[in-house]
């Protein structure tokens, strides 16, 4: 039998490991917190559905704020796993992204007068699989700063967005989980290069089953990675600041700059659902064993146990009475069995209503 409390907390520690991008930094100058950062609606929680308009500026709200910045010139993006504004100082050392959460790292920018909103975005940068190393794997070496150079853009308004795609559980429909954010840059200076009229829409850009998206990042037989989205935008170079990056081999892609891609393959709910029933039983399994190796101290903080996010397990609306199961279903000692069924009843009784981003259970 286990104790719930032990439960709940390595359920927590599951769900931790996620990346917000939070300020720019601009030659080398590290900019004020949130300052011309739209601030995410789901915090660090990730986007599972693709087509969703959180997949544009994740939800965020419009600031009056910019960053001025040099056409042509150099741009950074500082991302962290939490917020100090909003979750404290952290001493986490899955900062800025826990290391399991590989994955490419993608740049997109479009005029800001568009809000995001349609297909007007390009992409100026993206980092795939080279020689072993993952993107995540050099924006984690160069402490969760995304550094890119923008083309000579005409002076103006533009929205810059970064994305991190991590594909440690993308094996299954649905399960890469993306990360990104907008921020708002004025370009200033005598650029002549304007952005096509046509360029690529952040909720069809992507489909569940793309190959760079629907993947084994831990089979033996990866040889290459196609890298989601279309082609960098010409006449853009940029990179992470690692003296030691590579030339890519095989990061390669499946549209042109401007073309963009067949609306997503349509899921049914049946395979939804069993995606979320997989996905429960996973996460049972794992906090499971967490707890067993921790039930000699089952005794969480109270903070720990007050909130458990569902980003990675169940992702069921808490407060739903339409049959879903609730927290309060689970007694308070209960065996690994019945922990694994409390979760998969709770998916398949929310699959109509699964929710793609991260949920609370509070008790």
């Amino acid at each position: 039998m286990f104790v719930k409390s032990a439960i709940l907390l390595a359920v927590v520690q599951l769900v931790a490991a996620h990346s917000t991008f939070q300020k720019f930094v601009l030659n080398g100058v590290e900019q004020e917190q949130h300052f011309a950062v739209q601030i995410p609606a789901n915090g660090n929680r990730p986007i599972r559905d693709v087509t969703s308009t959180s997949m544009i500026c994740k939800d965020g709200a419009a600031t009056d704020d910019q960053v001025e910045v040099a056409s042509g010139s150099t741009v950074g993006m500082q991302w962290w796993r939490s917020d100090p504004d909003i979750d404290g100082a952290s001493e986490d050392p899955n900062v800025p992204i826990a290391p399991r959460h590989l994955g490419p790292v993608l740049v997109y920018i479009a005029e800001a007068s568009t809000a995001g909103e349609g297909a007007v975005w390009q992409k100026i940068f993206e980092d795939g699989l080279t020689n072993g190393t993952w993107g995540v794997d050099n924006f984690r070496a160069d402490s969760g700063v995304i550094s890119v150079d923008l083309p000579d853009l005409v002076a103006g308004d533009y929205l810059i967005r970064p994305e991190i795609i991590a594909l440690h559980q993308a094996s299954e429909v649905g399960e890469a989980q993306f990360f990104l954010g907008c921020g708002q840059i004025k370009v200033t200076g005598s650029g002549s290069v304007s952005l096509p009229s046509e360029g690529v829409d952040m909720t069809t850009v992507y489909s569940p089953t793309d190959p760079g998206i629907l993947i084994d990042i831990y089979s033996e037989d990866l040889t290459e990675y196609i890298i989601p989205g279309p082609a960098v935008f010409e006449g853009t170079t940029s990179s992470f600041n690692v003296s030691s990056k590579k030339a890519s081999v095989s990061n390669t892609t499946t549209t042109t700059g401007t073309a963009t891609k067949a609306m997503p393959t349509t899921l049914s709910t049946a395979s939804v659902q069993s995606a979320t029933t997989r996905r429960a039983t996973k996460a049972a399994a794992t906090a499971v064993a967490m707890a067993a190796s921790s039930k000699s101290n089952p005794s969480p903080t109270a903070s720990a146990v007050k909130v458990v996010e569902a980003a990675t397990t169940t992702e069921v609306d808490a407060s739903s009475d339409s049959g879903c199961s609730s927290i309060s279903d689970l007694p308070d000692t209960f065996t690994i069995e019945e922990f694994i069924s409390w979760l998969s009843d709770a998916s398949q009784g929310s699959a109509s209503k699964v929710r793609r981003h991260g949920r609370a259970f509070t008790f």
